[in-house]
């Protein structure tokens, strides 16, 4: 396919996935760490026009440079910006002006890519990689913010919960293994360089925990006793007063939980999600295993599937070997987050097609569990 055609159907996808929405929806923003539909729109679209329009084509004019205030997401270097908490009180542009504004950047964009230039050809595959991670987000955020609704309304159906495989275990054996991607498509600085990591004996599962198996840590008082948590973990266990994953709610003496596609009763033997680290690492200690480091998955990974969740590990998010943080905005990507996270791997049903591989590093704090995490069990042998 080529960088045209990609660019096509990656931005055209990102209003399919607002397609069911009604105006009102667009400017949702639930809490800080989510953002509206409306935003995600306009700052997938910004992104293509700072980083590459500005810089790369001396004809383009930018139409609003108010934008750049209200747009922008985290790069300091590029200027003040909305605070992060405000993005939903912002009513005007409209909807319609932020549809209008991404058809004038995608076809000052389409003009550019058609000059089949290499360097230009890069920065607009990070772009449509960038965008990718948004429509994500644009899922996930929309869920969380939806949920505060009590008509549970329904927006779309990604299939958030399949029956999971029967697990078996895998082992691996100790050795020293290489970690980190090594083709020649895209990959984030993060997954570079490959180097080489001793890891001994272990054992991985080959099914994510199920809803079934979390609700008997549960029933077991995982979240009445401390001995199974984090000292963090159980401060916000505590001060929150959880007692269920996210979006988990009782009615009528029995489970439910809130999806995209409206209230839903559990289904036992779906994968487990929206739990976070926290409480990925209790239940791990409540069988008395653990989460895999993120070297370990990466190892065992083509052992079994992948995919509906990400998946929790046992790792800090670190720089790799060599890891260089690139020069200008484009540096302030992947390399100022790494303080304070964990590493999340695999994919989810909400990630984008084709947005997905061995070596991807997600990572989020601990506390997070907005996203579609899930819990991946191992133990040492």
């Amino acid at each position: 396919m080529t960088v045209l055609a990609k660019y096509q159907r990656v931005r055209k996808h990102s209003l399919h996935l607002c397609s069911h929405l009604i105006t009102e929806d667009f400017s949702l923003q639930a809490s800080e760490e989510v953002s509206p539909p409306k935003w995600h729109l306009a700052h997938t679209t910004w992104f293509f026009e700072q980083f590459i329009l500005v810089p790369k084509d001396p004809s383009y004019e930018v139409k609003h440079p108010q934008f750049n205030f209200l747009f922008n997401s985290y790069y300091n270097s590029l200027g003040a910006r909305t605070a992060r908490n405000q993005r939903g009180l912002m009513s005007r542009p409209s909807v319609e002006e932020v549809k209008v504004y991404r058809a004038y950047v995608d076809d000052a964009m389409q003009k550019l890519i058609q000059k089949n230039n290499a360097e230009i050809n890069e920065l607009v595959t990070l772009g449509l990689n960038h965008e990718q991670q948004h429509q994500e987000l644009l899922i996930t955020d929309l869920k969380y913010s939806l949920w505060f609704n009590p008509l549970n309304p329904s927006v779309m159906d990604i299939q958030e919960y399949g029956s999971e495989p029967n697990s078996k275990w895998v082992s691996v054996d100790a050795g020293v293994y290489e970690i980190g991607y090594t083709g020649n498509d895209f990959c984030y600085d993060n997954e570079l360089n490959p180097h080489k990591v001793y890891l001994n004996d272990f054992a991985i599962s080959t099914a994510l925990v199920t809803n079934q198996e979390y609700l008997e840590f549960m029933n077991a008082g995982g979240y009445e006793n401390p001995t199974y948590w984090h000292d963090e973990g159980w401060a916000w266990v505590k001060e929150l007063q959880v007692k269920a994953p996210l979006y988990w709610e009782m009615k009528d003496a029995s489970w439910v939980y809130y999806t995209l596609d409206g209230l839903k009763s559990i289904t036992p033997e779906a994968a487990l999600s929206h739990v976070n680290f926290y409480e990925a690492s209790a239940y791990a200690a409540w069988k008395g295993m653990r989460l895999p480091t993120e070297f370990e998955w990466e190892v065992a990974q083509d052992q079994f599937d992948w995919g509906q969740r990400w998946e929790w590990t046992n790792s800090a998010y670190l720089p790799y070997p060599g890891f260089k943080v690139a020069p200008g905005a484009i540096g302030e990507y992947n390399g100022k987050f790494m303080v304070n996270q964990m590493v999340l791997r695999g994919a989810s049903v909400a990630t984008s097609e084709g947005h997905s591989r061995p070596t991807y590093r997600n990572f989020f704090h601990p506390k997070y569990r907005w996203q579609f995490m899930g819990i991946r069990l191992a133990k040492s042998l």
